[in-house]
């Protein structure tokens, strides 16, 4: 089969790169595509994966973000109109569900963010079978219109952190706490306040830390900021505490049995509540508490083998959904 995937964020990068090592070592031609972002590029780099670049991302306005995901649907009717894939794969990427639909391309969706609305609206409706966490009920996504949803035990980043192999590193000094600031721009997130660089600034009394910037990698006084693209889910197997608002990078360090704070203003998400159930190292609080969570927890380690080993992959699912059809 030929498999086109399209990545739009960084986290999508990782995925697909997971997906794409999967399907070729089952023989399958694999087409990744991408759109330049301040993570997707340099991960791809240093997951050494080559990405053919679509179009760009730029939140400037309602109107830019809708320019430049016209432009990415025009480009890709051109690439795939004469040569169409046999299957469409992705993390909920409007562009490639649109292009897809609109040229007759099953489609494979992955979905974990219940609130994403607005992309929501825009992709469940158009895929011919969702994969998700049994963490989320499915009566959150057939509201979306969803046709088929297939449920494995387990969470998306299980697809990459199961065979991860972290990269040593001796850039920052014990002990590390690693925090990620708030996504801003994205639909979901408009309008809202990101708290995380305070609780930064709070928590420098602990020790050192490292502010991870989505966009802005400027001074931020006592917290460290690095001007380079660190690879997030190898940076925090080597931190002390990783304290989110409840994305992504929270998973990958509790997965990695390194203790994660996840603000529950925010981040009191099915999935991060399941893997807490399951004995990983997540602890959700309110913003107020994290200070006294932090002390608690900074610089514990957890065995978390046998309880990743419990998880299903995903990609396991993907991988069954594909080979069996989607008319």
């Amino acid at each position: 089969m030929k498999i086109w995937y399209d990545a739009t964020t960084g986290k999508h990068v990782r995925y697909g790169t997971a997906i794409a090592q999967r399907f070729r070592s089952l023989g399958h031609q694999i087409i990744l595509t991408t759109r330049e972002h301040p993570d997707t590029l340099e991960l791809a780099k240093i997951l050494n994966e080559r990405f053919v670049i679509v179009g760009k991302y730029d939140p400037t306005s309602l109107l830019t973000r809708l320019q430049e995901s016209a432009n990415r649907i025009l480009e890709f009717s051109k690439m795939f109109g004469n040569d169409k894939p046999d299957i469409a794969v992705s993390s909920q990427s409007p562009d490639l569900c649109h292009t897809a639909f609109g040229l007759n391309i099953p489609i494979i969706l992955t979905a974990d963010t219940p609130y994403a609305v607005a992309v929501n609206k825009l992709t469940i409706p158009l895929a011919n079978a969702l994969v998700i966490s049994e963490a989320i009920p499915k009566s959150v996504y057939k509201k979306f219109g969803a046709q088929r949803i297939v449920q494995f035990k387990g969470v998306d980043e299980v697809a990459w952190i199961k065979d991860i192999r972290p990269t040593e590193t001796s850039l920052f000094e014990k002990p590390l706490i690693v925090i990620r600031q708030m996504e801003t721009k994205a639909a979901y997130g408009l309008g809202k306040t990101d708290i995380m660089e305070g609780l930064g600034q709070r928590l420098t009394c602990l020790g050192n830390v490292l502010f991870l910037s989505r966009y802005d990698r400027t001074d931020k006084g006592k917290l460290l900021v690095r001007r380079e693209f660190l690879d997030s889910a190898s940076l925090v197997a080597h931190a002390d505490l990783v304290v989110s608002a409840g994305g992504t990078i929270a998973r990958e360090a509790a997965l990695q049995g390194v203790p994660s704070i996840i603000i529950s203003e925010f981040g009191r998400l099915q999935v991060n509540e399941y893997l807490a159930k399951k004995g990983f190292p997540i602890f959700i609080v309110k913003s107020s508490e994290v200070t006294a969570c932090a002390k608690k927890h900074l610089g514990e380690r957890y065995d978390v083998k046998l309880e990743l080993a419990r998880l299903e992959n995903p990609l396991d699912v993907i991988e069954k959904i594909a080979v069996e059809g989607l008319s």
